[in-house]
């Protein structure tokens, strides 16, 4: 099987290890470019914002291009001061010097316990080690995956190929997200590699619009994280033609952009903290595209109906009322629900009625890992879909000594 980890475009290198920020799991991936490459990002809207965040937009902005990423896990590098921006600024450095290229050719994510500094004496000669790792096998790829896990309980990839104007360009990403997901930008963490040429303005273009409606559309626990970052770097070693005007060319660059981008946002909603379930929440008819996405994101974010979901219980009520309260406008004299699993679906609501329907169907249902609820408006063309989770039991488990 060919390579399909994040390495898997031409040019660029990855690798991931065990430092020693965390007791016994990978804390620390690197990725590098072997050319410049164009770079886009999104990141978290929380006012108060990490320093690797803040250290990753001024270089975005900047419109430089990049060359590699280091992530390090166990620690978020937030709320740490000045001495937080010493230390993304000396772990850039690092590595920059190690590829014999400039500390501002390298941008720098964390993620972890906020408030605590990065263990610098143990960062710095870890980034040493794992450069020395850096290669282009499937396994690096993998490694570098599981390297920027925290709560996760799988690594979390995609990739897309596809053919312009005759070059082969190939994307890959991987993203960790389980716990502290209610983006407002990307999720957590989310790194999309690409030997596509094109430039850095159109990168930017297609990058935004994707996240809006992947990682933009997952909720888990309502929690907009301090250190939310999602980057993209596109190295043009593919030799296809620049792709610097909109057209056929980035439109299908688009769309494979967004299937990723899509896929790590499912697998992220489906990896949620403790969760059994995964949530899909489709709404037609909506009056405008907004009220249709604050309409779907309700649903996931409510946390009486993703409890009821945990029970298995059709508690189309809890629909409603989170309907009611996100902000999105419709009539609900209207609507109609419908709870759908992989065999089977059965409508609970129609036309702003309650329907008499099977319980126990409805139950066995709802019993699925992957359940949609459908929810049809009558009041406009627009639509949205947005995913979640569960709430289980074990959520409350996993944050009340997340700090041990």
């Amino acid at each position: 099987m060919p390579n399909h980890s994040i390495n898997a475009p031409a040019g660029f290198l990855a690798a991931g290890d065990h430092i020693g920020i965390k007791k016994q799991k990978k804390d620390l991936a690197l990725i590098l470019s072997e050319k410049p490459a164009a770079a886009a990002g999104c990141f978290t809207q929380n006012t108060v914002k990490a320093a690797p965040v803040q250290y990753d937009q001024s270089i975005i902005l900047s419109g430089k291009k990049v060359r590699g990423i280091i992530v390090n896990s166990g620690n978020a590098n937030a709320c740490t001061g000045e001495q937080g921006l010493k230390d993304v600024k000396s772990a850039a450095g690092a590595f920059a010097s190690l590829a014999g290229i400039e500390a501002d050719e390298i941008l720098v994510c964390s993620t972890g316990v906020i408030g605590v500094n990065l263990p610098m004496d143990i960062l710095l000669p870890g980034i040493g080690r794992v450069f020395a790792q850096l290669s282009k096998s499937e396994a690096a790829g993998e490694d570098a995956a599981q390297g920027i896990m925290t709560t996760d309980t799988f690594a979390k990839t995609a990739y897309e190929e596809i053919t312009v104007e005759g070059a082969v360009v190939k994307l890959a990403g991987m993203a960790k997200g389980s716990g502290m997901i209610h983006p407002n930008m990307a999720t957590l963490l989310a790194f999309i590699t690409t030997d596509a040429a094109i430039s850095a303005e159109l990168l930017q273009k297609a990058f935004t619009a994707s996240v809006r409606d992947s990682f933009n559309m997952i909720s888990v626990d309502r929690d907009t994280s301090t250190n939310d970052t999602a980057l993209i770097l596109a190295n043009g070693m593919a030799g296809n033609t620049p792709i610097e005007t909109e057209g056929e060319d980035f439109e299908k660059f688009s769309a494979a952009l967004y299937r990723i981008n899509r896929k790590l946002a499912i697998d992220m909603a489906r990896d949620g903290e403790g969760a059994g379930k995964l949530m899909e929440v489709n709404v037609r008819g909506a009056r405008s595209d907004a009220d249709a996405r604050l309409i779907a994101r309700s649903v996931t974010s409510s946390n009486l109906f993703k409890a009821a979901l945990f029970g298995s219980d059709a508690n189309w009520g809890r629909v409603l009322c989170s309907m009611g309260y996100s902000g999105g406008v419709f009539d609900p004299d209207h609507v109609s629900v419908n709870f759908r699993g992989a065999a089977d679906s059965i409508d609970v609501l129609k036309d702003g009625a309650p329907i008499a329907f099977d319980e126990e169907r409805a139950k066995t249902i709802l019993t699925e890992k992957e359940i949609s609820v459908d929810i049809q408006l009558a009041d406009g063309d627009f639509a949205a879909t947005a995913w979640g989770c569960d709430l289980t039991y074990d959520y409350v488990k996993i944050n009340g000594d997340y700090r041990s």
